[in-house]
């Protein structure tokens, strides 16, 4: 069975890699947008309505340290899957142009030979 060039690439990433491009995904995806929102509203509700103990108050300083702390963690980890996208898209831009040179190169032989029996067949 044949490997393309992207299940090679999958198969060849690191454990790190691939955590960090899990995490990238998760993060860019609707069902974290709305599950974030969702824990926001719930924290400033029951903070405000006071149904239960006031842990963090307005102006909400433990929320902020909390998103803080995870946008302190979370912009390196989508930059290193980020890096790994363009480095691997580049290596895909550059195969692709290898295989376009050799057709390239193919075709010319092609129209040469077509061109010598055209040649040929006239004599």
């Amino acid at each position: 069975m044949t490997v393309n060039w992207h299940e090679k690439h999958r198969q060849e990433r690191s454990a790190g890699a691939r955590i960090a491009d899990a995490v990238a995904a998760a993060m860019g995806s609707w069902k974290f947008i709305i599950g974030q929102t969702v824990f926001v509203l719930l924290w400033m509700t029951l903070n405000v309505v006071a149904w239960c103990t006031h842990w963090d108050v307005y102006p909400f300083v433990l929320l902020n340290l909390i998103f803080s702390t995870q946008a302190a963690y979370a912009a390196p980890i989508i930059m290193m899957s980020q890096n790994r996208a363009s480095d691997r898209d580049r290596a895909q831009a550059e195969h692709d142009y290898a295989v376009n040179r050799e057709t390239h190169r193919r075709v010319e032989e092609l129209t040469s030979l077509v061109e010598q029996l055209i040649k040929e067949k006239n004599l």
